[in-house]
């Protein structure tokens, strides 16, 4: 299995659940979380709400438990991914 696309909907309370469960892809600021920028392809590290930017395709299949398991793990549940 495969994630093509993962984005932080509005609402994220900023609990650092996330980034402790997948650090390549999550990163923490003071309101939000954030796609890093390493690993999508549009290069740009935001919520990735708007934009709904692929993951670099050579990560897709690596990062796809870690991405899973993060969703699972959200309190508020604004973690969502599309798969392949």
């Amino acid at each position: 299995m495969a994630i093509k696309t993962v984005w932080i909907e509005e609402g994220c309370i900023v609990c650092n659940a996330c980034d402790a469960e997948c650090p390549d892809v999550f990163a923490v600021t003071d309101t939000s979380s954030t796609i890093k920028a390493s690993v999508r392809q549009d290069g740009k590290e935001n919520e990735n709400r708007d934009e709904k930017s692929p993951l670099k395709v050579e990560l897709q299949a690596s990062l796809a438990a870690g991405i899973e398991a993060a969703a699972a793990g959200c309190p508020v549940e604004v973690i969502q991914f599309e798969k392949l």
